[in-house]
Formats: C-alpha cells, sequence, structure tokens
C-alpha cells in the first residue's frame, strides 16, 4: 500500500462522504494539530463571572448612579450581575422600597440586560440577578 511504502498512515477524514474520503499523513501529528487547536480555543474563550453590587434601599441619587455605571460596565465586559439589596431594622417594613429600587434598575437596563431571577427575599435581603442581551 502506498502510506505504508511513505511510512505513514492512512487515515479517514470524512468516514460519512459517499465515498469515505481518507488521506495519506502521520497520525501522530494530526492528533497533535488537533491538541494544540482545541488548547487555543479554549485559551481564547470567555468565562462569564457573576458580579455582585450591593445596595441599600434608601441609596442616594449619585451613589446609585455609580452603581449603575459599574453596572453597564459589567454587561459590556459580558458577565452577569447580581443586584443584593440589604434591609437594616426598621427598612424591613419597607419591602415596597426595595421592589420600587430593583425594577427601576431593571427598566434602567431592559435595554442591554435581561432579567435572569426575578427579585426575591432571602430573609434581610432582597436579589435579583441580570444577565446581557
Amino acid at each position: 500500500m502506498a502510506a505504508e511504502e511513505a511510512g505513514l498512515d492512512l487515515v479517514e477524514i470524512s468516514p460519512n462522504a459517499q465515498p469515505p474520503v481518507v488521506k495519506i499523513l502521520d497520525l501522530g501529528k494530526l492528533k497533535y494539530a488537533n491538541q494544540k487547536k482545541a488548547a487555543e480555543a479554549r485559551r481564547h474563550q470567555k468565562t462569564i463571572e457573576i458580579k455582585e453590587i450591593k445596595m441599600r434601599p434608601n441609596i442616594d441619587t449619585h451613589d446609585y448612579e455609580v452603581k449603575m455605571k459599574a453596572v453597564r460596565r459589567f454587561f459590556e465586559e459580558g458577565d452577569k450581575v447580581k443586584l443584593t439589596l440589604r434591609f437594616r431594622g426598621r427598612e424591613m417594613a419597607h419591602m415596597e422600597l426595595g421592589m420600587q429600587l430593583l425594577h427601576k434598575v431593571r427598566d434602567e437596563v431592559a435595554t442591554i440586560a435581561k432579567v435572569e431571577a426575578e427579585p426575591k427575599l432571602e430573609g434581610r435581603q432582597m436579589m435579583m440577578v441580570l444577565a446581557p442581551r
């Protein structure tokens, strides 16, 4: 056979084609090249992180704007954002303020993000997860 004479391997490239396609090449080199290609692909993929933004229900306007700037930056980087609202003391009596704040955030970033987890209360914290579109 031609492959044995050349000291190479007969490698099946596409077995489903009619007729099946084969090439004469070094199988070790092919495996090495595929391994390198897979490693390169892994190196260039972005891992999605969950960034957390903590707020209080009676946040001031400037503080809110600073937090929102950070939220937008996280979405541009392709990360998810977990908004956490911490209630302290008598703030627990006014849960609707926290809900209004989270709805305000949701409406503000509606064009660049979607709600992944609706606002829910866990103890003294209210949480909502947003993901970039």
